[in-house]
């Protein structure tokens, strides 16, 4: 099983795609709570160079509520990230699989959710 949802999308901008990857999450419920620049914290802390790469964490609200509500400590596994790295020839797109990250919680409600959950991210990077 993979771990990530992903899309590539060739000779297009990296910010083009980062404004057009936070649009389809909003479309789809999810808010952007986090955001790491890994090129720029890799060239802060250890001097390295590197191409534009950027973590993006995505909660829906309402889903993370009833996760939680089944199981309270998957928070430790929360937001869903969502990855946009500069690869040769575009931009690539990665969302954790939910399904895939929870399965060492034995728990059919928090699977049921995280099915949701996936359901969404894919709608999410198939309308990028």
């Amino acid at each position: 099983m993979t771990y990530t949802i992903n899309r590539m999308f060739e000779d297009t901008e990296f910010d083009a795609i980062d404004a057009r990857t936070r649009e389809a999450l909003a479309d789809q419920g999810f808010g952007v709570l986090t955001e790491i620049d890994v090129k720029a914290t890799m060239k802060k802390k250890l001097e390295i160079e590197m191409p534009a790469y950027r973590i993006l964490g995505a909660c829906n609200p309402k889903l993370a509520h009833q996760a939680i509500g089944f199981e309270p400590r998957v928070g430790a596994m929360l937001p869903c990230n969502v990855i946009l790295r500069q690869v040769d020839g575009g931009v690539e797109v990665s969302a954790v699989d939910p399904v895939a990250s929870m399965q060492a919680i034995e728990n059919d409600d928090l699977t049921a959710i995280a099915r949701e959950v996936r359901d969404l991210l894919t709608k999410a990077i198939d309308a990028i």
